[in-house]
């Protein structure tokens, strides 16, 4: 019985130490994931073709559907949206229409269906037809016509500070590869271009992650600073 005693009396410390450890873990969260700011590795490539800085705060842009990578269709109007809210703020000094601002001008100038017809054959040529460029433009009252492509876009975690089968942090980790064009209805040419890389990384509790809008933000702020001021 006295065996019996004190295996109840050992256990008993053993448990109390477990939890005193765990509470005394979870109080220094904080300053483990204070001073931890996020790693953040862009590439960012932009060809200037025949775009200048004059005719586009002249002339404006509108944000055409996005593109996205088999498996990812269901991200087009996220990306749409993250991107323009970002861009607007960023170069408040350029007209810029939102895609839903694009897309109702298509649809009340009747051009829903040549519109349709024209992503269809942009998917096997990755050309848009210049006729119906101009449509949208004249339709929008813009000259340039940006369109934005999502060719991949993939988040992930490791362990990295855990006690008893508990874990209390995680480096989380989201990679984005973007790509956009913006398009002379005029001439039917890319005027300018750019893909951007991104991989960040950040200490986080378990249950976050690292949004979308986090790394499409991100990206919109480095495209943005590259167009012609």
């Amino acid at each position: 019985m006295i065996k019996t005693l004190l295996i109840c009396f050992y256990t008993q410390i053993l448990k109390r130490r477990k939890s005193s450890l765990i509470l005394l873990l979870l109080l220094l969260l904080p300053i483990f994931l204070t001073g931890c700011s996020p790693q953040v590795y862009s590439n960012i490539d932009h060809k200037q073709l025949s775009l200048s800085a004059e005719l586009l705060k002249k002339n404006g842009i509108a944000f055409l559907t996005p593109s996205t990578v088999t498996g990812q269709e269901e991200e087009k109007q996220a990306v749409a949206f993250i991107f323009f809210n970002t861009l607007e703020k960023e170069r408040s000094d350029l007209k810029i229409l939102s895609l839903p601002e694009t897309l109702s001008a298509i649809n009340k100038a009747g051009l829903a269906g040549e519109y349709e017809y024209m992503y269809r054959d942009y998917k096997d040529t990755g050309v848009f037809k210049p006729e119906i460029l101009r449509k949208i433009a004249k339709a929008t009252h813009t000259r340039y016509l940006g369109q934005l492509k999502l060719a991949g876009f993939h988040q992930g975690a490791s362990g990295r500070l855990g006690i008893f089968g508990l874990r209390l942090i995680e480096t989380r980790k989201a990679t984005l590869r973007l790509f956009f064009q913006i398009w002379d209805a005029e001439t039917g040419e890319i005027a300018w271009e750019a893909l951007q890389e991104l991989n960040w990384s950040e200490e986080m509790v378990s249950e976050n992650v690292i949004t979308l809008q986090t790394v499409i933000g991100e990206a919109a702020k480095n495209i943005g600073t590259r167009l012609p001021l």
